[in-house]
């Protein structure tokens, strides 16, 4: 009789532990997709002060159509990508359109003086940083999650019930980690 209270207490304990496993692997899904949820308010941010600043530099700018055509692209492509991955990957394109246009920006004093421009590159640069903490904010719950994932006893869980590692927001090529190159000989 007391082999059967034991083994039906270590049963309970399971079940406990488990349904406690379970809930909080969904906890850390839902810190994802908040955390998913504020870098996109941010993204939504900069789409929208992406065609202001192109359309207050266009006319000081025309030697440099091609540059604006590559943000305004790049910008395209980040506002139609559906999925995380693709989402991070032309985020990367935008960032480094905008590193291009940035540096364009700084050798054209008229640009500078301005103060329209000025507010909107202000702007940019604040939000660029909040989208930067927000991906750190991201990554530190993606790393939670996936290494909950991948440890044992947990791991059983999240297999039992199909849980997927989540995707860190990385900087996918080379390029985006260098300066973009700016060419001065068509001024």
């Amino acid at each position: 009789m007391i082999a059967l209270w034991i083994v039906l207490g270590l049963i309970v304990l399971i079940l406990i532990w488990g349904i406690a496993t379970y809930n909080g692997f969904m906890v850390l899904k839902r810190r994802i997709e908040n955390a998913w949820a504020q870098i996109d308010v941010q993204l939504k941010r900069r789409y929208d002060l992406i065609p202001n600043l192109v359309n207050s530099v266009k006319g000081y700018m025309k030697y440099e159509q091609e540059t604006l055509n590559k943000v305004v692209d790049a910008r395209a492509k980040a506002v139609s990508a559906q999925t995380i991955p693709d989402k991070i990957q032309a985020e990367g394109a935008l960032t480094q359109a905008l590193r291009g246009l940035l540096a364009v920006v700084e050798n054209y004093p008229d640009l500078k003086a301005s103060e329209e421009v000025s507010t909107l590159m202000e702007e940019l640069r604040n939000t660029e940083n909040l989208i930067s903490f927000a991906r750190q904010f991201y990554n530190d719950n993606v790393m939670t999650y996936n290494t909950k994932l991948s440890i044992f006893p947990a791991n059983v869980v999240g297999n039992m019930f199909a849980f997927k590692p989540a995707t860190f927001w990385e900087i996918a090529a080379a390029e985006e980690r260098e300066a973009p190159k700016v060419d001065l000989t068509k001024l």
